[in-house]
């Protein structure tokens, strides 16, 4: 008997539609029900792809006896927290001040029925005492006796935390300073933290960090590109990354990359993608040039829909197993492969070795092709092309397996970053099939998520709903901004104006600087944050700030280049206290300070073609090069003065420092930066 998340679009709600618990989406109904029957809310947000997610669905969710407790006592909510950030970040923050210790997923916190404040939270309960955690039953019991005996009392807590959710907000006295203290500090605190052995952040788990890697590649000053390259080195070669079919799994369970969390996210991926391609740029590496392509590869196989879009995610489990489809054995290995495949194949991937996850093996470079190379006595060329045929075996074989489940709900935002690391890729690499699959993207954003007025968070199944948050308007912002650069199209830039106008009308704080997550429009929620810091996804502030940046420089226009400004000014005291915690603030930052060149080309794309080659030459971060051609009509004005010379195939415009050269018409008078 199916509930009423059967009528639901995310994919998550849909795994809870035959539950005996009597779900309810987030919405105006179900919080009437709760003030109308003066029940509290028992508020549950998860994803799709998260393996402890299932776990306690199957414990408690699937379970009648407990399915019982949570109907008789609470109204249910369930929430995809894809599709509602704005939910799951108030109830994280309010989790860490209840339970004093970070959140996760699934998020499990309780209600009062007339004004959705949490009174108690915690993540994952199992359904008997384990670890420190009560039986999820007993916590239910508790907590409906609790809200029965002691009403008052905890709608007293609720204002203390009430209070601390929303702070009185006053200018801040911070100033930032106007030579490059945060970003030298933000380096030092990275290195502090920085594992020179194995790569990365930190301890186990250890994640890949997008936001820090871009911050280091963009800083040559002393050892910080090095540990950006260090760590997407040791990324490529681990289990993080799938050695057979492409793409990075949300984090590694270890420190040395070896075992991960299997699951597949999109928004990984798309920053992992374009820094793979600028390293490979930096370097001329060529494992970061396959690390590069192999992503892409993979994210158009698996993760482009049939209309365009990019799906949000992979499952971590198969057939109910976690890692399934990704693990092997030995002799399934050898019976794939021809012996002297084998030999290659068991050496690099470790398949020689004890078993790493549960008695399988999951793939990771164990000795590195030279090592191998000499112990079998063969040339690098004859163990390259050994191993590309083994991985080609491999990944056919593991085809025919019960795949993970994808979530093919379209995310504005996760397709913003996607978008930008697939035209950044796609124009590094010079490879077309990127760029194709970013318009792809595009066009679907074109014709479903946004109606002309307004853009949405989400699209499934020919629907696209719930009002766009910062994020969506930042990280699409971006996306627009880099795809232009490849390849020029009116409706892009058209777009990329109504984004900036709706974050300037609807998301900024005026009086105090800075980009709400919510528009001013939104459903009225017990708090609006505005939130600085990167997690795992950079700062939607930083990225408005950056993107705004680029876009006022391009337009000459002035609001965009004030409201990034105010932004910075607002993040002031966050990046003071941890510069490091505030990468995509620091590369705004960093751009405003020392803002890179502006080259505008008139002419056709490919005569185009050897400027843009001589450019990206000597590219810096924060350059930026628009190919337009020269009939293009309707451009906004500071552009449309940017005219192409009669008669000659390509005129150049190339700005630097607030100013403009006069037109250049002939190559050599393209000259190099100082």
């Amino acid at each position: 008997m199916s509930n009423r998340l059967k009528n639901a679009t995310s994919p998550y709600l849909l795994q809870h539609a035959d539950n005996p618990v009597d779900w309810w989406e987030w919405g105006e109904e179900a919080l009437r029900a709760a003030r109308e029957q003066q029940r509290p809310i028992l508020l549950s947000i998860g994803y799709s792809a998260c393996h402890w997610c299932h776990v306690m669905a199957h414990e408690s969710f699937e379970d009648k006896a407990t399915a019982a407790l949570m109907n008789e006592h609470f109204i249910n909510i369930k929430v995809d927290r894809e599709e509602r950030p704005d939910l799951d970040q108030i109830y994280q923050s309010a989790h860490q001040l209840l339970a004093r210790r970070p959140g996760g997923w699934p998020l499990t916190v309780f209600l009062t029925p007339d004004d959705q404040l949490p009174f108690f939270a915690g993540t994952y309960f199992p359904p008997a005492p384990r670890h420190g955690l009560p039986a999820f039953r007993d916590l239910l019991r508790q907590i409906a006796a609790a809200w029965r005996a002691q009403p008052d009392a905890i709608r007293e807590q609720n204002q203390a935390l009430l209070d601390a959710l929303n702070p009185p907000e006053a200018p801040t006295a911070h100033e930032l300073p106007d030579d490059d203290r945060p970003l030298q500090q933000a380096r030092a605190a990275l290195a502090q933290q920085f594992d020179e052995r194995h790569g990365g952040f930190g301890k186990a788990p250890k994640f890949p960090h997008p936001s820090y890697l871009s911050r280091l590649l963009r800083d040559a000053a002393g050892n910080a590109r090095e540990m950006a390259l260090r760590s997407l080195e040791a990324m490529a070669d681990g289990g993080m990354n799938d050695q057979l079919g492409g793409g990075f799994f949300r984090y590694s369970t270890d420190e040395r990359w070896e075992i991960p969390h299997f699951e597949k996210m999109l928004y990984d991926n798309g920053p992992l993608l374009a820094l793979y391609a600028e390293a490979w740029r930096i370097t001329g590496e060529p494992s970061f040039e396959r690390g590069a392509r192999r992503t892409a590869a993979w994210v158009m196989r698996e993760m482009q829909t049939g209309q365009g879009g990019y799906a949000s995610s992979l499952d971590a489990d198969s057939e109910g197993i976690e890692g399934r489809f990704y693990t092997w054995t030995p002799k399934a290995v050898e019976a794939l492969l021809d012996p002297s495949e084998y030999r290659i194949a068991a050496a690099h991937w470790g398949l020689d070795q004890a078993p790493n996850f549960e008695g399988r093996w999951h793939l990771r470079v164990a000795r590195p092709l030279s090592e191998v190379a000499r112990q079998a006595g063969l040339s690098p060329s004859d163990v390259e092309r050994h191993l590309e045929s083994a991985r080609e075996k491999l990944f056919v074989a593991r085809e025919r397996r019960v795949r993970p489940a994808r979530d093919d709900k379209v995310l504005t935002a996760w397709n913003g970053l996607m978008i930008t690391g697939m035209a950044r890729a796609g124009r590094i690499l010079g490879d077309p099939r990127l760029l194709d699959s970013a318009e792809h993207a595009l066009d679907h954003v074109h014709e479903r998520l946004w109606n002309g007025q307004r853009l949405l968070a989400t699209s499934k199944d020919d629907q696209a709903r719930l009002n766009a948050y910062l994020d969506d308007h930042a990280f699409l912002l971006e996306g627009l901004l880099e795809y232009l650069q490849c390849r020029w199209r009116m409706k892009d830039l058209t777009l990329a104006r109504a984004l900036a106008e709706i974050l300037l009308t609807h998301f900024e704080d005026r009086e105090h600087g800075g980009f709400f997550f919510t528009s001013d429009d939104h459903e009225p929620l017990i708090q609006r944050p505005k939130p600085f810091d990167d997690n795992a996804l950079p700062s939607g502030n930083g990225v408005a700030a950056l993107a705004l940046q680029r876009l006022g420089l391009l337009l000459g226009e002035p609001r965009y280049l004030e409201a990034a400004a105010r932004c910075l000014r607002a993040a002031s005291a966050m990046i003071a206290r941890a510069p490091w915690a505030c990468c995509a603030l620091l590369d705004a930052l960093d751009e405003q300070r020392r803002p890179g060149r502006l080259m505008v080309l008139r002419g056709r794309a490919q005569d185009c073609a050897p400027w843009l080659q001589r450019f990206d030459a000597d590219a810096r971060p924060g350059d930026l090069r628009f190919v337009i051609p020269a009939d293009e009509p309707g451009l906004p004005p500071a552009l449309a003065a940017k005219q192409a010379v009669e008669g000659a195939p390509v005129t150049a415009w190339l700005c630097e420092a607030g100013s403009c050269r006069p037109p250049v018409t002939r190559l050599e008078g393209l000259a190099s930066p100082p």
